[in-house]
């Protein structure tokens, strides 16, 4: 930059990277296969995604398990499907249902209201073993997934008191 003008010098900057953009980019952009893309997207949705869900569903379960001192298992396939439970407690032969959703989905309204159908699901349930289903919401905090409703242990242990006073 030295004898130059800062015009000068931006310029040449600016003329470097067109020639990196132009020339170098260029090729590496003509060697991308078509399998390297699909390659890439198993990568995305298979590894990191599926890996990033067994995560947050691990990590909350290990909290609400401590939290709650009672064996938390996971839920047959079914139950998520028809019920929309993750896991589930058992309290004198009832089960108490988790759902565990990220906080972005508290706010989140598809195709209707989220709230609406799940209640119906989660209502189905209660009505078939006794339990109430619980929905626990997770957000990131210091790299780690953490329960962000945290109220919902006391409410869980209030439904697991109910039940065992039945």
């Amino acid at each position: 930059m030295f004898g130059q003008t800062m015009e000068q010098h931006l310029e040449e900057v600016g003329r470097r990277l067109f020639v990196k953009i132009t020339e170098q980019l260029r090729l590496e952009i003509e060697n991308v296969t078509e399998e390297d893309c699909l390659e890439y997207v198993k990568q995305v949705v298979f590894h990191r995604t599926f890996e990033g869900y067994m995560l947050e569903k691990q990590t909350i379960y290990e909290q609400i398990q401590t939290r709650i001192g009672l064996p938390l298992m996971p839920a047959p396939d079914e139950w998520d499907r028809k019920y929309n439970v993750d896991f589930y407690i058992e309290v004198k032969s009832k089960y108490i249902g988790i759902q565990v959703k990220p906080i972005s989905y508290k706010d989140f309204d598809h195709m209707g209201s989220w709230k609406e159908w799940m209640h119906e699901s989660h209502k189905a349930f209660e009505e078939k073993w006794g339990g109430k289903v619980f929905v626990v919401f997770s957000v990131r905090q210091g790299g780690r997934k953490v329960v962000a409703n945290t109220e919902v242990f006391e409410e869980i242990e209030g439904e697991i008191r109910r039940i065992l006073s039945s």
